[in-house]
Order: C-alpha cells, then sequence, then structure tokens
C-alpha cells in the first residue's frame, strides 16, 4: 500500500513537474508523510531517484516538437551538473536554514512579477544568440544547480521564470529547456544520495516508472496547448509553493 501511494504520488507530481517544475512540491511532502521515521536524506534521494526519470522523458518529448538551442543547452545541462553537486557538498558545511525564510519572498515577487507582466512569456524571443546563449544559459545552470544540491524547493520553477525573463523565452521554450538542465542537477544529486547509501531501489523503480507515464502527459498537454497554458500552470504552481514555504518557514511550529 505504501509502494502504490507514493507512486500515485509519483505519477502526479512527473505530470506537474513536465509542464512547470514543481513536483517536489507533490513527491516530497508524500513521501515525509508516508515515512516519518526515516531519515530525510534518504527520503530526497529517493525523490530525485524517480524524479531525475521523469524529467528525461520530458526533455526527449519536447525535443522531438520544439527547436532546442543545442549549443546553449548543454554546456548549461554540464555547469548545472557541477553546480549542483557543489550545492550538496556545501549543504554538508553549511545549514540552508537561513534560505528557508528568504524563499516564500523571492517566489512572491516571481509571481507580481509574472501576473504585472502580461505579455511575459508569451512570445519567444530569445535575447542572446551563439556563445553569450550558452554564457548566459551556463551562468543560469550554475546558479539554480548550485541552489537545487544546495536547498531546492522550487528549482524548476526558477529555472522557467529566468529562461523566460532574462533569456527572452516564452513559456514552452522555456520549460523544455528547464527540463534538461533539471535532470542533470537531479542526476547529480541522486549521484551524491546513491553514494552516501541514501537511496531504497526497491521503491525507485516503481516510481520512477509512475513519474515517466505522469510526465509524458503532462508534457504532451503543454505542447498542445502551448505557451499560455503554461504560463497559467506556473502561476499555480509559484502560488502553492509560497503558500507551502510559508506555512514550513513561518508557521509550522
Amino acid at each position: 500500500m505504501e509502494l502504490l501511494l507514493v507512486s500515485l504520488a509519483s505519477m502526479f507530481a512527473g505530470f506537474v513537474d513536465s509542464i512547470v517544475g514543481g513536483g517536489g512540491l507533490i513527491l516530497v511532502p508524500a513521501l515525509f508523510s508516508m515515512f516519518p521515521a526515516t531519515h530525510p536524506a534518504t527520503l530526497f534521494g529517493v525523490n530525485k531517484g524517480a524524479s531525475v526519470w521523469g524529467t528525461a522523458a520530458a526533455t526527449l518529448q519536447y525535443a522531438r516538437r520544439v527547436q532546442m538551442p543545442w549549443g546553449a543547452l548543454l554546456p548549461a545541462a554540464a555547469v548545472g551538473f557541477a553546480g549542483s553537486m557543489a550545492g550538496a557538498w556545501t549543504v554538508t558545511v553549511i545549514s540552508p536554514d537561513f534560505l528557508r525564510r528568504a524563499l516564500p519572498l523571492v517566489l512572491l515577487l516571481v509571481l507580481g512579477y509574472t501576473l504585472a507582466r502580461k505579455e511575459l512569456g508569451r512570445h519567444h524571443t530569445p535575447r542572446f544568440e551563439g556563445r553569450r546563449e550558452m554564457l548566459a544559459a551556463s551562468l543560469l545552470g550554475g546558479v539554480i544547480g548550485f541552489y537545487d544540491g544546495f536547498f531546492g524547493p522550487g528549482t524548476g520553477s526558477f529555472f522557467v521564470f529566468l529562461f523566460v525573463r532574462w533569456l527572452g523565452y516564452d513559456f514552452l521554450h522555456a520549460s523544455a529547456s528547464a527540463k534538461l538542465l533539471n535532470t542533470a542537477t537531479n542526476l547529480a544529486a541522486l549521484l551524491l544520495f546513491a553514494w552516501k547509501g541514501h537511496v531504497w531501489w526497491h521503491f525507485v523503480l516503481a516510481m520512477a516508472i509512475a513519474n515517466v507515464v505522469g510526465s509524458v502527459l503532462g508534457t504532451r498537454l503543454a505542447l498542445k496547448h502551448g505557451s499560455g497554458f503554461v504560463r497559467i500552470v506556473f502561476i499555480f504552481v509559484v502560488s502553492a509553493l509560497i503558500l507551502k514555504t510559508t506555512y514550513d518557514a513561518w508557521l509550522r511550529a
């Protein structure tokens, strides 16, 4: 029963994550609720073990239908991988607790900016080309990758927002690009957790399959309905993240 419930949560997480990120908002609380006595690192390892397959499947689905700037994204994914590893190592030395109270405020600014700019992310007009686009995407990958390894909540949504706001992508292209970078950061964290022995592989297998199923369904929906739909889901997910992170940081005893 436990495996069935967390697999269903993993499928729903894959569905949401493939559209605009935020799958951890669903799967991580489900794992903590189901296994309250388990070491958090193990549950984070299980989450990454399932979600990396969903983000990889979403990347493949998007790549077939959306023109991806591979020359910029592949180096950025490599930098994101290294950044995530560095962040995961840093969290073994410095506590990330200082971010808990700041995160809801940052997310609120992201949401407010998105709502105020009605045309934000509706049109695909890349701001950079060639080497400049690669450097911009790599900087984004390194910074958010470090954040993912160090703390994590909202990583996919931050990727999407910055691809839209800074690189000039529409929400569909931003989500597609974010999936590739998020796959790299998830993989880095998974390898670290696996090296430390914090992954339940017997759970990960079923949850990964469920996550891929949800991811494929979500990606098809995003491709069918386009940037306007992705924008709406982005607003919903960021709003949910604000509520969740505010509760965790300010209200929970």
